[in-house]
């Protein structure tokens, strides 16, 4: 987890590959379905257009079934899930009945206003219309209004790994590794 434009999507990669599981992404699947025209994809571009999350029953919805696939069934990385403490809640029922637990949430950090700039120079080179500065600077919001409490759930459950998240990409990718290593041997 971590702020708009913190590379979550882009470490998540590497650290799945890494783990030999498949990395769920949230943004990737609300933006497959605006993409193909679904109902869920027109529900959701409303949302993501304004800079909001999209509403917690259709990305919890949208989760659950993800989990439930066959590649799965080893475990997962969730990328940009949860973003509420509702949603913290439902993913605690869904991981149990499933049989699956947590073992670690990555929580990258990094400096606002250079996320701004990193989100602005992705708009251009990906094209991405949703990526204006009003509409980031939005997002940055809605994450410290609801996601940022998530921050103490799981420190407080002890799950949390802080990672610095700007810098070169193999640079952060080398953070996470050896954040997580205690979490490997345990």
């Amino acid at each position: 987890m971590g702020p708009p434009g913190a590379g979550k999507g882009t470490q998540a990669k590497f650290v799945a590959e890494h783990f030999g599981v498949p990395a769920i992404s949230t943004g990737d699947i609300f933006r497959a379905n605006v993409t193909q025209g679904t109902e869920l994809g027109i529900e959701a571009k409303r949302y993501m257009d304004a800079g909001e999350y999209v509403p917690d029953e259709v990305t919890n919805r949208m989760v659950r079934n993800r989990i439930d696939e066959p590649d799965a069934a080893g475990g997962f990385l969730l990328d940009g899930y949860p973003r509420t403490v509702a949603q913290v809640e439902e993913l605690d029922g869904m991981i149990a009945f499933t049989g699956h637990r947590l073992d670690a949430v990555i929580l990258l950090t990094a400096d606002s206003d250079e996320l701004v700039k990193r989100l602005l120079a992705r708009a251009q080179t990906e094209g991405r219309a949703d990526d204006t500065e009003d509409v980031i600077r939005r997002r940055q919001e809605v994450y410290l209004e609801q996601t940022a409490p998530l921050i103490d759930v799981y420190r407080d459950r002890g799950l949390l790994v802080e990672v610095d998240g700007l810098g070169e990409v193999d640079e952060v990718t080398k953070r996470i590794f050896t954040a997580l290593a205690p979490v490997q041997e345990s």
